[in-house]
């Protein structure tokens, strides 16, 4: 088996693309076709999959937001526009993870970090202050009838338990920020709760305004 490839999305990948969705979480409805299409059209370089042997295995789609927009609570739906990507801010400075999944069959060929490389890769080439998103916390159902939300996340950061998204989020470099209640109501598994996360472009530098230009010297009065 030849090691992954990651690319950008085409559209001759979006059946493909649904299918595999509908596999990895036929508990959530997956996207319709269209909606992967105009994913596509509003920010092309934000999406990409991997593949191997010809086979899609993987998918990371972003957006580009103005974090201030969004720094109380929200749900997935109101940042991604119900995953249309309407919110998508081209004059934003974060870029936003809107979905990673990865076929589990195929686990251990490092999949996942190979889309966060191309993502990190993509928010350096933009020159963006950073990585959010907000991850699933498929562990916690398990003890959601004895601790929040907010003490088994800090609890897998402490290392006393192990949480399959969050521990290799922390692995990739994120920092855990908080909790996000209520992000998709739908993910029973996390009971509907989401880790907030970020990873920080060290190489990002602010844009300098240009000089202004030099002062305009006067002909020296004729007396």
């Amino acid at each position: 088996m030849k090691d992954p490839e990651i690319r950008g999305t085409r559209r001759d990948d979006i059946p493909a693309l649904v299918d595999l969705q509908r596999r990895i979480y036929p508990e959530i409805e997956p996207w319709p076709a269209s909606r992967v299409e105009q994913q596509l059209e509003v920010f092309p370089e934000g999406q990409f999959v991997a593949v191997i042997d010809g086979r899609i295995v993987g998918c990371a789609s972003s957006i580009i937001v103005r974090w201030d927009d969004w720094l109380t609570a929200h749900t997935w739906a109101d940042i991604t526009a119900d995953g249309t990507f309407d919110t998508h801010t081209p004059e934003g400075l974060t870029l936003y993870g809107a979905e990673v999944f990865v076929d589990p069959a195929i686990r251990g060929r490092r999949v996942g970090h190979l889309l966060y490389n191309a993502r990190r890769r993509l928010c350096r080439r933009l020159n963006l202050k950073r990585i959010i998103a907000c991850g699933r916390l498929p562990g916690y159902h398990r003890y959601a009838d004895r601790i929040d939300v907010e003490t088994y996340a800090m609890k897998v950061v402490w290392g006393d338990l192990k949480d399959p998204v969050l521990n290799f989020q922390l692995r990739e470099g994120f920092d855990f920020c908080g909790v996000i209640r209520g992000y998709l109501p739908e993910d029973a598994e996390s009971c509907g709760h989401a880790s907030l996360i970020v990873w920080l472009n060290t190489s990002y530098r602010p844009l300098r305004r240009p000089d202004p230009p030099p002062a305009r010297t006067l002909p020296a009065p004729i007396v």
